[in-house]
């Protein structure tokens, strides 16, 4: 028996992703009033796929309202402004309850900033990942309550907290809770609630993150105080917590964005500035996806490994050298975070692997001495490297164990876990991700369960999707089509990076690199382009000649230099001149001639469709039944998949 390659099966994997081809948009229905915005066919084409229909609806992402007057959105907005006005009148000492994730520390940092401008005196208090785990406790409330505080805001945290917020109301100590948190049956008891779930229906403030009800508590603060210099450096924070806390770039979190990034560059904190020193960022903007890769990991690292309350302070200093003495340990973590990263993925890959061809559905990996604070970087590696959910464990102690789990679009982690409840100690979490604890002598019934879920999910939603949103010709990557898309950003959830597709690419050259990457460049007619295919692994000399292939598109600046790269997310052989194509369980073979498709069915019957490349609302079709329904949406399908429409 001759057995496959790990780069084989990789490859195979990689050649065998389903993909789902967008439905088709009539572009010639669009009013001229969209025709005048002067946006580019393959960009219509993405936005009305993605609901913007009219000139309004697209103005309005390109362009968003300014933010809504906060107090009307947040009832209990008032009675926080107001105990802590009184607080910075009197120069009380009071408490912030961060988290340790990006967002936690930005809303923490956020909140001492503008409260030290107003004359309160603010102190960190953010628990340990290792010793405490999340969210404000009983032993940190006994603590500060001991110390005389009598004041507790919660940043991003504490809105579930029962047991601690009643302890907090057994000392005497009034709790103003902040959190974007899922909010329990039974309120409990505290001064003030401020979170989205609590504004109107259809608020703009819905989607914000930990770090944006900072931002609207300390804005509401300042305007009272009549204070505007204290919120200067408040906009910069929410920036990097928002983005990095990955919240639904819609609403005003996308108004708020647009209009701090730009500035983020040029940020008046000592520490931002130092951040960017010693990352290495060059004089370019700084945009999300900047934020996302290159501040943010240096500043979740700290909380992964760390003590949280370095972040804090690099973010408060106003001493620049104690800043970059601050953001060097920042950047000390985060190789040490890389490295634990890669020697973890490198065992869970081993061990992956030694199951062969019998891999499990559902990935469940553990080794007592991988690190808590990394193994949820390292299982979504795997989950984009095996197309499948994973579950690392790590041990906790006292004969239990500590999981991250990660998983593919359309398998639902939450659900997962829901219905596994009765095995495990503790679990949490949303349907990309979530974390449980688990007693040792159950991981095996654990992972029986987790398997027939994986399973019953890979039988009904098959291999792991690839969706393309619109058509591009190689030759259309330029300038302005760049300068389009960056006027859709920032990028993110809600608003995701398009996908794009180019169909018979032909692999003119490739390249194996260091950690795995594969660099090719692609020509389609006399056009060529440069795409990278991040961890990849060494499959390039087993790739075909001719590919299709779904991308982002990348901006890449080296030595001064700025030119435009895909960055591929799907690869699959060509289909060439010709393909099968299943339709309501009936197949047709389709074959290209020029700008034509043609269709036959079973019955050996055929049928003409011709279209523009890119076009089609100008397809013409040679049939008696060319306006059916049933027979248009069959021949856009074929244009589509033949690479004849956006």
């Amino acid at each position: 028996m001759l057995l496959e390659s790990p780069e084989q099966r990789l490859l195979d994997q990689r050649l065998h992703q389903n993909w789902q081809l967008p439905a088709a948009v009539d572009l010639e229905g669009l009013s001229s009033e969209t025709r005048a915005l002067g946006l580019s066919e393959p960009v219509l084409a993405l936005l009305t796929r993605r609901g913007f229909t009219n000139a309004a609806a697209i103005t309005a992402l390109l362009n968003p309202a300014e933010a809504p007057d906060p107090k009307q959105h947040f009832p209990d907005l008032g009675l926080a402004v107001k105990r802590l006005k009184q607080a910075c009148k009197t120069n009380e000492r009071l408490a912030i309850c961060g988290d340790y994730d990006a967002d936690g520390m930005t809303s923490t940092a956020l909140l001492i900033g503008v409260l030290q401008q107003l004359g309160a005196q603010p102190q960190a208090a953010i628990p340990s990942r290792q010793a405490d785990g999340y969210g404000l406790n009983v032993s940190m409330v006994e603590e500060l309550a001991a110390e005389g505080i009598r004041l507790l805001v919660t940043v991003d945290n504490g809105v579930s907290a029962r047991e601690a917020l009643e302890r907090a109301h057994g000392l005497g100590v009034e709790v103003i809770v902040t959190d974007h948190h899922t909010i329990p049956e039974e309120r409990p008891p505290l001064s003030a609630l401020l979170h989205p779930q609590c504004t109107p229906e259809g608020s703009p403030y819905r989607g914000l993150a930990g770090v944006g009800i900072a931002y609207v508590l300390a804005g509401a603060l300042a305007k009272a105080s009549r204070s505007a210099k204290a919120l200067a450096m408040a906009m910069d924070l929410f920036c990097i917590g928002t983005i990095a806390d990955m919240a639904p770039l819609q609403g005003v979190n996308r108004r708020w964005l647009m209009d701090g990034l730009p500035r983020l560059k040029d940020s008046p904190l000592p520490g931002l500035q130092a951040l960017q020193q010693v990352a290495g960022m060059d004089d370019a903007p700084i945009d999300a996806g900047a934020v996302g890769f290159q501040l943010a990991p240096r500043i979740n690292a700290v909380g992964r490994l760390g003590d949280p309350r370095l972040v804090v302070d690099l973010l408060t200093t106003d001493d620049a050298e104690q800043a970059l003495e601050l953001a060097r340990e920042c950047e000390s973590l985060n190789r040490q975070r890389r490295e634990l990263c890669d020697a973890i993925e490198a065992e869970a890959r081993a061990l992956a692997e030694a199951d062969g061809d019998q891999r499990s559905p559902f990935l469940l990996l553990a080794q007592s001495h991988w690190h808590h604070g990394v193994i949820g970087i390292v299982a979504a590696r795997l989950v984009e490297h095996y197309g499948a959910p994973v579950a690392l464990l790590a041990a906790e102690g006292n004969g239990r164990m500590r999981a991250s789990v990660r998983a593919p679009k359309g398998f639902a982690v939450d659900a997962a876990l829901q219905a596994c409840g009765d095995l495990l100690e503790r679990f949490g979490g949303h349907p990309a991700a979530g974390g449980f604890t688990v007693r040792a002598d159950r991981v095996t019934p654990l992972h029986e369960r987790l398997n027939e879920l994986a399973q019953a999910w890979r039988e009904r939603e098959g291999l792991q999707l690839v969706m393309p949103e619109a058509l591009l010709q190689l030759e259309d990557i330029n300038r302005p089509l760049w300068r389009e898309l960056q006027q859709l950003e920032p990028f993110g959830i809600g608003n995701p990076t398009p996908l794009f597709w180019s169909c018979g690419c032909t692999i003119s050259q490739q390249r194996e690199l260091r950690g795995g990457h594969l660099q090719l460049t692609l020509r389609q007619g006399e056009a060529r382009v440069r795409a990278m295919a991040w961890r990849w692994g060494p499959i390039g000399h087993l790739l075909p000649k001719q590919v299709d292939v779904a991308y982002h598109l990348r901006l890449n600046r080296w030595n001064g230099q700025e030119t435009l790269q895909l960055e591929l997310i799907g690869i699959r052989p060509s289909s060439g001149e010709a393909l099968v194509l299943q339709r309501q369980e009936r197949s047709y073979w389709v074959r290209r001639d020029g700008n034509a498709v043609v269709i036959r069915n079973a019955d050996g019957e055929e049928l003409r469709g011709e279209a523009q490349p890119g076009r089609l609302e100008a397809l013409q079709i040679d049939h008696p039944k060319a306006n059916h329904p049933y027979v248009r949406a069959l021949v856009q399908d074929a244009a589509r998949a033949m690479g004849l429409a956006a």
